[in-house]
């Protein structure tokens, strides 16, 4: 059995959530694998950041936001609202606030603020961080119209995110 591990970087937005079609970029892996049976696994190591697959929608927003995707957004909405302030959910609590402003990241100093993003958690761990695709015969088994999204749920600043690439079989 083969493994083939891939990354792929990108840049998110602020003030809204992210999506990203990277079905090109995990086709391109597939192809670059030379896997011809077995299984694709797409995943985010962001706490905030899902994996999808749904529908391509033809239809966009002037953001470039697809309307199944803009839907999706307002349904989530309505059950997890947008952090706006501090106390609107328990989290974060002073002691993970304490353990935030204590990292160093040379891209996103620390800033109380930027960690009001508990609505991103929520949303990322009701829909996932991953999702798994069967290889047959060298193809990637996502139908005429399904695509893969990696969406950044995390409003408050742009971010450089990674997704994960891993294709098993032989």
């Amino acid at each position: 059995m083969a493994v083939y591990h891939k990354e792929i970087r990108l840049k998110t937005v602020s003030n809204r959530p992210s999506y990203h079609d990277i079905t090109t970029d995990i086709v391109d892996a597939l192809r670059e694998s030379k896997i011809q049976d077995g299984i694709c696994v797409v995943s985010s190591p962001h706490t905030t950041c899902s994996v999808i697959f749904e529908e391509y929608m033809h239809d966009k927003n002037y953001y470039g936001d697809e309307y199944l995707q803009i839907d999706l957004n307002n349904v989530l909405d309505k059950i997890i609202p947008v952090q706006k302030t501090e106390n609107q959910y328990y989290s974060p609590g002073p002691k993970h606030i304490e353990y935030g402003m204590k990292k160093v990241d040379p891209d996103y100093p620390a800033m109380e603020w930027t960690m009001l993003n508990t609505d991103g958690h929520l949303r990322s761990t009701l829909l996932g961080s991953s999702e798994i695709l069967i290889v047959k015969n060298g193809e990637l088994l996502n139908g005429k119209v399904g695509y893969i999204y990696f969406i950044d749920f995390d409003q408050t600043r742009e971010r450089n995110r990674i997704c994960n690439i891993m294709i098993m079989g032989d």
